[in-house]
């Protein structure tokens, strides 16, 4: 049977994105050949290295990430208005996948970035890949923004989550959308830890907030019964994520979209890494069931 030529939109969402590992396997296994990925954040980091023929060699690495491998990942700065430099992530992902251009990929590829200035959506799809990873995957407060030709760029996610509207102008015969916002659903508890609320899960989580806040200056007293600054600004962004990609998707009207629950694992949890990638391949081998 002749492959079935697709679009790929991939969504932002912390970690969650690693289940777009498992969408794309799964895709890849009933039949799919993936002929352009549109991405933002972590879906234009994971398209990305896709798009270079890396993705298994990235989920390996990933795959064997501890807890305290994350921690080390993030290399506190607070430099250019943000928290952490992304120097010592974008060097890690440079070995696994290299130098590479854009215009080089083997399958279309564009990220999708804010530009903040003037509020408004940028596309990259020319010169270095990792140029282009790096605006999109900028979120205000944790990356700093990249100045590109003149422009600020920040996290694509901000305004524009599920970027469907790089696919429009392919001829491709489907567009498939992996939405990382969705609704949130009772999940069965992964390990030692419970993916029932929208509270925060891990103890990695709480300490990598509780260290940012005790390291930033305060200038007033904290509530204890309030979230940190960053676990309240996280929230926020899904918060606003989660209703831009309803609009989008209303708007652009995929052929498919493949929701993965937005309580399904906190922001920094890249460490359960096999378990996300997995829940990734089930939902879309379900969804993908009761579409074909």
């Amino acid at each position: 049977m002749a492959k079935r030529r697709i679009s790929l939109v991939l969504g932002s969402g912390g970690a969650r994105g690693l289940t777009h590992i498992g969408a794309i396997r799964c895709l890849e296994a009933h039949g799919f050949e993936i002929g352009y990925i549109s991405g933002c954040s972590i879906g234009a980091l994971i398209g990305g290295i896709y798009a270079a023929g890396k993705l298994d060699v990235y989920a390996d690495w990933v795959c064997a990430l501890q807890k305290r491998d994350v921690v080390r990942l993030l290399d506190l700065s607070f430099a250019r208005g943000a928290i952490f430099s992304d120097e010592r992530l974008i060097a890690v992902l440079r070995e696994i996948v290299g130098e590479r251009s854009i215009e080089e990929l083997p399958i279309g590829f564009t990220a999708v970035a804010t530009e903040i200035n003037d509020k408004r959506e940028i596309w990259l799809s020319r010169g270095p890949l990792f140029d282009a990873i790096r605006a999109s995957i900028a979120m205000p407060l944790i990356f700093p923004p990249v100045e590109r030709d003149g422009l600020m760029l920040v996290d694509g996610g901000l305004i524009n989550p599920v970027p469907i509207a790089p696919t429009l102008n392919d001829d491709n015969a489907w567009t498939i959308a992996v939405d990382l916002n969705g609704h949130a659903e009772q999940l069965e508890a992964a390990g030692s830890e419970s993916a029932e609320t929208d509270e925060p899960r891990t103890r990695l989580h709480a300490r990598i907030s509780k260290f940012i806040d005790d390291v930033i200056p305060k200038t007033s007293r904290v509530d204890p019964g309030y979230p940190g600054r960053v676990e309240l600004a996280l929230r926020s962004m899904d918060t606003m994520q989660t209703t831009i990609a309803r609009m989008k998707l209303a708007a652009y009207s995929p052929k498919l979209v493949i929701e993965m629950p937005r309580n399904l694992c906190t922001f920094f949890e890249f460490y359960r890494a096999a378990e996300l990638i997995d829940f990734g391949y089930r939902r879309t081998e379900e969804r993908l069931a009761k579409e074909l």
